[in-house]
C-alpha cells in the first residue's frame, strides 16, 4: 500500500475505530469518472473531497462525482456570496489538510476545517472516497462518512 494511503488507514483506525478497505488503482482515480470506472460503481457514488477558500477560510466540500459544486449554494451554507468563494490553493490544501489534490479524504485532516457533504450522497448505501492518494479509494456508508467528517449535509450540487 502507498505510504500516504497507509497513513490515512492508520489515522482512520486511530481517530474513529474505522478500518477502511483501501483499494489502489495504478491507472489512477483522479477524476470521478476514473474512480467510478475503477471500482465499478455509478459516478454519482464517488465522494469527491474538494477544498474551497470561503471568504478566507478553508472548507472541504464532499460532493457527488455526478455533480459540480454550486458556489452560490455553498456560499449560502456559510452566509457568503459566490464571489467570496474560489478553489483553494494546492499548497494551502496540503499545508492545512495534510493531503494533496486528488487524494484528499473526507476526514482525517491535519487541522479541523468545516466540511459540507452533498446531500445526494446520503441516498446511497455505499460511496467511494479518496484514501490519501490519487490512486487509492475506499468504500463507506455515507452516513458514517458524514459523522466522521462532522459534515453538514447541504444541497450544493449543480
Amino acid at each position: 500500500m502507498h505510504p500516504r494511503a497507509a497513513t490515512f488507514a492508520e489515522r482512520a483506525h486511530e481517530d474513529y475505530g474505522f478500518e477502511p478497505d483501501v483499494e489502489e488503482f495504478p491507472e489512477g482515480t483522479k477524476t470521478a469518472e476514473d474512480a467510478a470506472d475503477a471500482v465499478g460503481c455509478d459516478v454519482a457514488q464517488i465522494a469527491s473531497s474538494l477544498a474551497f477558500d470561503v471568504d478566507g477560510s478553508l472548507v472541504v466540500c464532499v460532493t457527488s462525482g455526478a455533480n459540480r459544486v454550486d458556489e452560490s449554494a455553498l456560499g449560502a451554507v456559510f452566509d457568503v456570496s459566490a464571489e467570496d468563494i474560489e478553489m483553494a490553493d494546492p499548497d494551502r490544501i496540503r499545508e492545512t489538510l495534510g493531503w494533496s489534490i486528488g487524494g484528499v479524504p473526507p476526514f482525517c485532516h491535519d487541522r479541523e476545517v468545516p466540511v459540507v457533504i452533498d446531500e445526494t450522497l446520503l441516498e446511497f448505501d455505499t460511496v467511494w472516497a479518496a484514501a490519501g492518494t490519487p490512486t487509492a479509494v475506499f468504500p463507506i456508508d455515507p452516513d458514517r462518512l458524514r459523522r466522521h467528517a462532522d459534515a453538514e449535509p447541504a444541497a450544493v450540487g449543480d
